[in-house]
């Protein structure tokens, strides 16, 4: 019962992610997007730049500073690596970024979260 609700906040706080990007004039081209290394919460683009993006829904602002690592960033990467050649052309630049979310504050987006 837990697993399910924490699944639905995470969905919830995916679609609140993707608006608010496209507010900020991106385009959503996947979400949920599984490979055999992992899933990618939500794919953007603009202006030359795809981002892969790692959304996290926390219910607290303070436990949002602890919703990602260097462990889930790298599964992340991993992911983008099977896939970005399905959604950035030759001379756009890929990146992963973070977003995190809880409520009652403004999304947090993280630019370029993940430097190997």
């Amino acid at each position: 019962m837990k697993r399910q609700l924490a699944e639905k906040r995470g969905r919830q706080g995916e679609g609140r992610a993707a608006a608010w990007l496209q507010l900020k004039g991106w385009r959503i081209m996947g979400k949920r997007v599984r490979t055999p290394a992992g899933e990618i919460d939500l794919i953007a683009k603009r202006a030359g730049i795809v981002a892969f993006i790692e959304v996290k829904w926390r219910s607290k602002k303070a436990d949002l500073d602890h919703a990602i690592d260097e462990y889930r960033l790298s599964r992340v990467a991993a992911a983008v690596e099977a896939v970005a050649h399905n959604y950035a052309t030759e001379g756009e630049d890929i990146r992963v970024d973070v977003i995190l979310l809880a409520p009652g504050s403004m999304p947090r987006h993280i630019v370029n979260a993940w430097q190997p």
